[in-house]
């Protein structure tokens, strides 16, 4: 397996808080997460490639619409956040000419201080976990899309797959067609999920919620390739991932949780759809936990 030169860390100063971010790539391409801060806000975005690669690719998606969202929230700052989600998407689409169902996509996870209260929105399964000073747990995810797919016989299929030892292979990489095939048919529609792609109403759909700064700790933005070190392989928990962040920062989450993919290089102790996906890790700190949580 290749060599990991390990997460890349850097800071943004957000809110009057330094922010920490750690961030790596999945293996054999350039990362197509991104993370743009402006002075009160982060955003987070997991691009989605197309099928060919004779359009626009995901990186270069969440590159562009990162940037639209990120100039309306400087000069919009009292929009509600899926207002703000939904004028990207249509800007961005109408600027590149992006057909919904042929053009990349993104997930989106927006953290907005504004005044004394934390907003939150997520569109697609980049998760935004929110912890209080006491210690307790908020997280605010979008799983539309896991639970559709989770219901379709082909995700019980690739798993077994992978269970009974035949690795990322032909067969893998079959079912998953399928799967994305599955997609195709479901997105960006009432009763189906919704993604930032060409639809601007998607970002209507996003999921919110907020709460008074004063009550919390610290914040954890993730894309899936984090979250699953918590939710699926059980490596931390969310207390624990952001102690972790706190002490030793989020590149090394991320490098911990790429370990851990690289041990099992089959998918057969933790069946998935690639070996490592890209990683991204937000950590913003608000204010010391007073009660447990560590």
């Amino acid at each position: 397996m290749q060599t990991n030169p390990g997460a890349a860390s850097r800071m943004a100063m957000v809110g009057g808080s330094t922010v920490r971010i750690g961030e790596l790539a999945g293996l054999g391409r350039p990362s197509e997460d991104r993370v743009v801060t402006t002075d009160r806000a982060v955003i987070v975005l997991d691009g989605v490639s197309t099928v060919t690669d004779d359009h626009p690719r995901g990186g270069w998606y969440a590159d562009t619409l990162g940037s639209s969202i990120a100039e309306l929230l400087t000069r919009e700052t009292d929009m509600d956040l899926r207002q703000v989600l939904a004028t990207a998407i249509g800007t961005v689409a109408d600027n590149h000419a992006l057909v919904p169902g042929t053009s990349p996509a993104s997930t989106v996870a927006i953290v907005r201080r504004r005044a004394n209260q934390i907003e939150a929105a997520v569109l697609g399964d980049s998760p935004v976990i929110v912890i209080g000073r006491d210690g307790s747990v908020h997280p605010l995810r979008d799983d539309r899309l896991a639970v559709l797919v989770d219901a379709q016989p082909q995700a019980r299929e690739y798993h077994d797959l992978l269970r009974a030892g035949h690795g990322f292979g032909e067969r893998h990489r079959h079912i998953l067609k399928e799967l994305r095939g599955f997609q195709g048919g479901v997105v960006n529609r009432p009763g189906g999920y919704w993604i930032a792609e060409g639809v601007p109403a998607a970002g209507l759909n996003a999921i919110t919620a907020s709460w008074p700064a004063a009550d919390l700790a610290e914040i954890v933005i993730a894309t899936d390739g984090i979250s699953a070190g918590v939710e699926e392989y059980e490596l931390y928990s969310w207390q624990e991932l952001a102690h972790a962040c706190r002490e030793d920062g989020p590149h090394a989450v991320a490098d911990a949780i790429d370990l851990a993919e690289r041990e099992d290089p089959s998918g057969k102790l933790w069946p998935r759809y690639k070996v490592a996906d890209d990683k991204t890790l937000v950590w913003w700190p608000l204010h010391r936990p007073t009660g447990g949580g560590r």
